[in-house]
């Protein structure tokens, strides 16, 4: 696949799940969680220990089922571990040029971090798929319109104490997709897939904030 069309199918759903925990077994325990709710995008955080082995036994297990990715990518070598072991995509907090370009090598998207319009037109001119913004909770659905005012080709994923409630006015607001961690991954797998299925349908139901040339509705036009 191309990255645009792993980028595609990475935000299909509007929302791409975040899997950080303490062992091993809790983020395989929670990321199998997740997908058996409907979720189809998710990223294993290298905070995570052995996150490298999760993401290659999900990729393995999944194939083409799931998009999954690798999360809290700080450097290049980072970077290009993550794509050796399978990652699909990868995502930073931060803005490196370095991780763009080892993702763009073998092929695969990269969403690094950004929190300014500054920052933003720079991942921009390196290249990114996607832009993570984080965190979102130092911000609101309504500051975003005002940035796509300016910047209506900027893909932007907002990250970072995104809720249930809050998640459809983002994508309203303009947004392209929504990263979310624990608001969406706690509670057993009954509590997690209804919550996920309210999700998506809620995802789903949201009508994007139309610029001419928007960055959303050109990754959501089939």
């Amino acid at each position: 696949m191309y990255r645009w069309e792993i980028t595609r199918a990475a935000l299909a759903q509007r929302v791409f799940a975040i899997v950080r925990s303490a062992t091993y077994d809790e983020a395989s325990a929670t990321a199998d969680t997740l997908l058996s709710a409907g979720i189809t995008s998710l990223e294993i955080s290298l905070t995570t220990p052995f996150a490298l082995e999760a993401v290659t036994t999900l990729t393995r297990e999944l194939g083409d089922d799931a998009v999954i990715g690798a999360g809290t990518v700080l450097d290049g070598v980072s970077a290009r571990m993550a794509v050796d072991a399978g990652a699909r995509y990868l995502v930073s907090p931060i803005l490196d040029a370095e991780v763009i370009s080892t993702g763009h090598r073998y092929g695969v998207p990269v969403f690094p971090g950004v929190s300014t319009p500054t920052e933003m037109v720079r991942a921009l001119e390196l290249g990114a798929d996607a832009l993570k913004l984080f965190p979102a909770s130092a911000h609101h659905p309504s500051w975003l319109k005002d940035i796509r005012a300016s910047l209506p080709q900027v893909p932007l994923l907002p990250t970072g104490g995104v809720t249930l409630d809050s998640a459809p006015e983002w994508i309203a607001a303009g947004a392209v997709a929504v990263g979310m961690g624990s608001a969406l991954s706690e509670g057993d797998r009954d509590t997690v897939a209804k919550r996920a299925a309210e999700l998506l349908t809620r995802l789903a139901d949201a009508t994007p904030h139309q610029e001419s040339g928007s960055a959303a509705a050109g990754l959501y036009d089939d």
